[in-house]
């Protein structure tokens, strides 16, 4: 098994909390991962009839039978053993009775708010970071405008493939073609969970929508737009939009304003947070077509952010990631909020790194003054070097 980022922090919050909840995308590992790091506790999955209907008909003989913590895996198929598993916990106020898994974020989430608010640690996993496929520690994000690292030696796999294969962990553990194995992923996905949570009567134009999104990764959402390409209703695309956000295939992107009203009313960027569906959905067929692919640029863009959001969710905390344009069309593709500063993170996908690749950083820092950190450069490419207070890092090294 390839160790998990989030193991020690969910260890550490199972030795705080009576419950904690690990949400995330279907396949990212969340049964691996709470099996591995709690071996000795009773384990249920509620996707099996018997137990559900159980779970369903009798909740409060269904959790009398554990005399040990459980983990309760797909627990948001049972939402009424919300309100006995407060009971319980309430009586018996000891840390690590209960470990709660689910796929369906918003539905776990609307449960453990109603019965297990302040009694439950809530954890996110995504399917691998780069840093675990390798078999490292993951590197900060707040880490990379720091000093440079020991020169990190290029992975067996070049970048392409990295990007067409993606990180969910069973294309990796089973050596599976990524292709097929996605193309299955996304007709379960569509099939199953979008019309348990959205009843979608039409899962052509759905399917369709989901497309249309991938087109759009890397840029800044236009809804209406991308819901007038679709042929559906403007209030229907951003439903759907959300569920995508909350089953952790996408990651809308936030403009950086200091005024905190504007980052919610301004238009977000939309990021797929795995490159390999992405390719899929983008109907690229093999890792030799990406160097030459149009979307090639948004498609590093992307992965690059995904991996920004994974260092933050993999220990815990909720990614502190924006981005920022003006009106003249300067752009910072990312900017990490430090507390103390902002730390800004420029993308560029080819492996030569030109000299006008850091104007945008220059131009921001100028702008931002005492706030700004040293600025990042990710690029396509192996080099590695400091220039003009830009630490210019390989994808690599994130």
């Amino acid at each position: 098994m390839i160790p998990r980022a989030l193991a020690p922090v969910l260890r550490k919050a199972a030795a705080r909390y009576p419950a904690v909840s690990v949400t995330g995308p279907r396949q990212s590992g969340k049964t691996t991962l709470v099996r591995s790091v709690f071996p000795r506790y009773a384990y249920v999955s509620l996707e099996a009839p018997d137990d559900r209907a159980f779970a369903l008909e009798d909740p409060r003989g269904f959790l009398a039978q554990f005399t040990k913590p459980v983990v309760l895996d797909e627990v948001q198929r049972t939402p009424d053993l919300f309100s006995y598993i407060q009971t319980i916990v309430d009586e018996k106020d000891r840390p690590g009775q209960f470990i709660l898994t689910g796929s369906q974020n918003f539905l776990l989430m609307e449960r453990v708010a109603q019965s297990l608010a302040g009694r439950c640690a809530v954890l996110h996993l995504l399917p691998f970071s780069l840093a675990e496929l390798r078999r490292r520690r993951p590197r900060p994000p707040e880490r990379l405008g720091g000093a440079l690292p020991r020169r990190l030696s290029p992975p067996d796999v070049s970048l392409w493939t990295t990007l067409f294969s993606g990180f969910y962990p069973r294309i990796h553990d089973k050596s599976l073609p990524p292709h097929d194995w996605l193309a299955n992923y996304v007709q379960t996905y569509v099939e199953r969970d979008v019309r348990q949570m959205l009843a979608v009567g039409d899962l052509e134009a759905f399917h369709r929508f989901v497309r249309l999104c991938a087109g759009r990764s890397g840029q800044i959402l236009n809804l209406s737009g991308l819901a007038s390409d679709c042929g559906i209703a403007h209030m229907t695309a951003q439903r759907w939009l959300s569920v995508l956000e909350a089953s952790f295939l996408v990651l809308l992107l936030r403009p950086y304003h200091r005024n905190f009203g504007k980052r919610l009313i301004k238009s977000p960027k939309l990021h797929f947070l795995d490159p390999g569906l992405l390719c899929y959905l983008l109907q690229i067929r093999s890792a030799a077509d990406l160097p030459a692919h149009a979307s090639r640029g948004a498609i590093f863009e992307s992965f690059v952010v995904s991996e920004l959001a994974k260092g933050f969710t993999h220990r815990g905390e909720q990614p502190r990631l924006f981005f920022w344009r003006d009106s003249q069309g300067h752009e910072i593709d990312v900017l990490v909020d430090l507390g103390d500063g902002l730390l800004p993170i420029e993308i560029k996908s080819g492996q030569t790194v030109a000299a006008d690749a850091f104007d945008n950083l220059h131009f921001w820092r100028g702008l931002a003054g005492a706030s700004a950190k040293e600025a990042v450069l990710v690029h396509g490419g192996t080099r590695q070097f400091k220039r003009s207070e830009v630490n210019v890092v390989p994808w690599y090294g994130l």
